[in-house]
């Protein structure tokens, strides 16, 4: 067996949702897999799915429906009536680059006077501050316009008011109880905002400023707020949904020398690029200007129409996100350190970890703490905060990640005494406080979490949106579901659970073995399954195993030749295991070989138990002494005899070098056997096994032999080794079928030699017991000179079916 890394969440489809199905399939011509999905992802009617596949610009909703819109926008083409000169004011983040980088060439196009301001990161801070608006103020700035910022900035906002600066702020972050007397506010979470789509990305919300300003979508920069909107991890449902897809289709065909360059440093092909390239390809380039330096860089590339710039920009970019990814590694490993000594010092004491890993040091980038905390919930799966500490004033500035059930902005503010500032939303957060209240927030958190977290929710989950068979798997289907893109927050690439499929071949491949390759085999056709970084499952999944396997479709295009495939997520198979090495040439070796293939890890313990057979195979078995035991890299192994077999035995792996003397003795063994969850044979089968059980007629050639060898005493010493080269059969049955005669009376042992009965009594074969008993242990035994799958299904049934 072997176990998945995660709980996989799959909704049993109910009767209503199964003919829903089928109505859309049948009106829309759609494959029932890509029409029970839809169904899953709640879109049940005809016109709704014609939307969500099909749906064009058109369907935007009406921009004057956000609130503030109309005084924003009379506000701004009043400040290009009178020439005032206004600001930009965005943020650091791709979405904030983005945002700021759409009003840039929307301002442009539309004649304002304008400039745009974005803080930095380290010296600044997120948002509106007092000393920008004060060198606004001088600069002689008399209109803000804020993107992906300001909806928290109420003390800063009244501050530009004082000075006579008019603030319109455009944001999409969770409103506070006190919104900003701000001259207009648009920010579709207001509470009494209209609007019917509340996930707008700061870009999204720009580009509705753009619409309402022009009368129009401003499709032009669609690739823009696309970008900010796939790097903000925003829902990709509803208007995001149409603005990204007409983004990612303008990229296709881009103008844009930013995006053309970016791309280029990013090894992306526009030809065919879809949101993932987005988000792990162009938005950590992007994040990386703000992170380490000055967004500025980032706005240029945006904003240019000068190729060489945009290239020169996008080198920078690539530069600052190597450099990034160099202090991320090392502060990560600062933070497994400082977490492992926490882990240790609560140990001591009788405690447990913290249920929320707060992790604070100087020196730390600020710019970066927000990955490191994705970092360590990656390996821990618990929420985590990680805060820059300020040497000289002991101020903290964090960044901080969640798990599903677990609200970071509910839970900020029911901390919001200990706290100098916070925003955010459930995933995602940042905030500031004092050094000295570090313990204090840890403490809070950490009594939400296990007071709003069931014991499920500590365990990282997989949401699996239907089954699907291997069969079902072709490129006309896969071909639909690309309907369904863009993939990424609210609407990710279908994950599908394949039930029982026969694991056909499992390998490794790449440098050093390093990913995973199955064939896996439907009722008529095969699919390839590639898991990237999980090579060493590859000598843990035996061939003929029937696995539950979690993955995406895609399509495998090599040589101008395309074939489906499964990017593999997880797995499981919940039998045991028969790993078949019976005949193999080298046993010896293959068992060293499994030995040292079967390691463990400090976190993953296994038991390892050899029979041995009455004989020791191996130098590692003979090494282990008298107490039948030895550990190496988290495998234990015990080796043990047929006649010391214990009531009980822990044992999750079962090596068996030899062929064990009986199947019942076997299946004793098998049953003993607790937690037992792989069993590999290497005994090899010998000439009888091979031919089975002699009949009449053979018994009738050997004794016609015995009689033509013309005496009536032969010696016994070399006669089974003469009967069986020149019948056939081996020594060992040979040996049975004078023992049956000897019991039956045809022949006569007498001091060593054997006498023919020159007149025997007529008697049926089944007369004697050494033939039934021998039969019947015959029949008991092929069981372990089956094929694979009838000795599989056999150990199978003596260990219960157990996983």
């Amino acid at each position: 067996m072997l176990h998945p890394k995660t709980r996989w969440m799959l909704e049993e489809e109910n009767e209503v949702q199964m003919e829903q199905a089928k109505m859309l399939a049948s009106e829309l011509s759609l494959p029932p897999l890509v029409a029970r999905l839809l169904v899953k992802r709640g879109i049940t009617e005809t016109k709704q799915a014609r939307s969500f596949l099909y749906g064009g610009m058109d369907e935007l909703h009406d921009p004057f429906l956000l609130k503030g819109m109309t005084e924003a926008v009379q506000r701004i083409l009043l400040a290009k009536e009178r020439g005032e000169k206004v600001r930009i004011y965005g943020d650091y983040d791709a979405d904030g680059v983005s945002s700021t980088s759409f009003m840039i060439r929307l301002f442009t196009l539309m004649g304002i006077i304008f400039d745009y301001y974005i803080p930095h990161r380290k010296l600044e801070g997120y948002g509106l501050n007092m000393p920008a608006i004060e060198q606004a103020a001088k600069e002689g700035v008399s209109l803000l316009v804020t993107v992906d910022t300001g909806i928290s900035a109420a003390r800063q906002i009244e501050y530009a008011r004082s000075l006579q600066i008019d603030v319109i702020v455009t944001d999409h972050h969770e409103p506070p109880e006190t919104l900003p007397d701000a001259y207009a506010v648009v920010n579709p979470k207001q509470s009494d905002c209209p609007y019917p789509y509340k996930g707008l990305a700061g870009a999204g919300v720009a580009f509705k400023l753009g619409q309402a300003l022009l009368g129009r979508p401003p499709l032009e920069w669609a690739e823009i707020t696309a970008l900010g909107t796939i790097a903000d991890l925003m829902p990709l449902t509803g208007e995001n949904r149409i603005i990204v897809r007409h983004g990612l289709e303008q990229m296709r065909n881009t103008v844009n020398p930013g995006i053309r360059a970016l791309a280029e440093v990013a090894g992306i092909d526009l030809a065919a690029i879809v949101s993932s390239n987005v988000a792990f390809g162009m938005a950590p380039r992007i994040n990386a200007s703000g992170r380490l330096e000055h967004a500025d860089s980032a706005v240029r590339l945006l904003t240019t129409n000068d190729p060489e710039e945009a290239l020169a920009c996008s080198v920078r970019l690539d530069r600052l996100n190597k450099e990034r990814q160099r202090i991320v590694d090392e502060m990560v490993e600062q933070a497994l350190m400082m977490w492992q000594d926490k882990c240790n010092t609560c140990a001591a004491a009788g405690g447990r970890p913290p249920s929320v890993i707060v992790l604070a040091a100087e020196g730390w980038n600020v710019g970066v703490i927000g990955i490191v905390a994705s970092k360590l919930i990656e390996k821990f799966y618990r929420p985590a905060i990680v805060f820059g500490i300020d040497a000289e004033t002991g101020m903290c500035k964090g960044s901080a990640r969640s798990i599903d059930g677990f609200d970071l902005y509910a839970a900020l503010t029911e901390c919001a005494e200990t706290l100098d500032h916070y925003g955010g939303h459930q995933a995602a957060a940042g905030m500031s406080l004092h050094r000295d209240k570090l313990p204090e927030l840890e403490r809070q958190l950490g009594l939400l979490a296990d007071e709003w977290l069931a014991p499920d929710d500590w365990v990282r989950k997989t949401a699996v949106d239907a089954e699907c068979g291997v069969d079902e798997a072709g490129l006309d289907t896969i071909g639909f579901l690309s309907l369904l893109e863009p993939f990424g927050t609210s609407n990710p690439a279908p994950k599908l659970l394949f039930r029982k499929v026969e694991v056909e071949e499992s390998r490794a491949m790449g440098k050093g073995g390093k990913h995973l390759r199955l064939s896996l085999l439907g009722q008529s056709k095969r699919l390839d399954a590639v898991s990237f970084g999980t090579g060493e499952l590859a000598r843990r999944l035996a061939q003929g195993a029937k696995a539950d396997i979690v993955g995406e479709l895609s399509v495998n295009e090599w040589n101008g030749s395309r074939k489906p495939q499964l990017m593999l997520h997880d797995l499981r198979v919940e039998h045991v295991q028969l790993f078949d090495y019976r005949n193999e040439e080298n046993a010896e070796q293959l068992v060293v070989k499994w030995l040292e293939g079967r390691m463990g890890t400090a976190e993953e313990r296994r038991t390892a138990v050899v029979l041995t057979g009455g004989k020791r195979m191996h130098a590692e078995t003979a090494a282990a002494g008298a107490e039948g035991e030895a550990t190496a890299n988290g495998l234990q192994m015990k080796y043990i005899g047929y006649e010391e077999l214990p009531e009980q035995l822990e044992c999750t792996e079962l090596i068996v070098p030899d062929c064990p003397p009986s199947a019942a003795l076997f299946a004793k063994v098998l049953r003993a056997c607790s937690g037992v969850e792989t069993v590999a044979v290497f005994f090899s089968q010998n000439r009888r096994q091979r031919a089975g059980f002699p009949g009449r007629e053979h018994f009738g050639k050997v004794y016609q032999a015995i009689r033509q060898m013309g005496s009536p005493e032969l010696r016994l010493s070399g006669l089974h080794e003469r009967l069986s080269s020149r019948i056939g059969w081996s020594v060992d049955t040979i040996r049975l079928m004078l023992d049956v005669f000897a019991e039956l009376g045809f022949i006569l042992y007498s001091e060593g030699n054997v006498i023919v009965n020159p007149t025997p009594t007529k008697r049926d074969l089944s007369e004697s017991d050494v033939y039934r008993l021998a039969k019947e242990q015959f029949e008991e035994d092929r069981v372990l000179f089956g094929t694979y799958r009838e000795f599989a299904d056999w150990i199978l049934l003596q260990t219960g079916g157990r996983t």
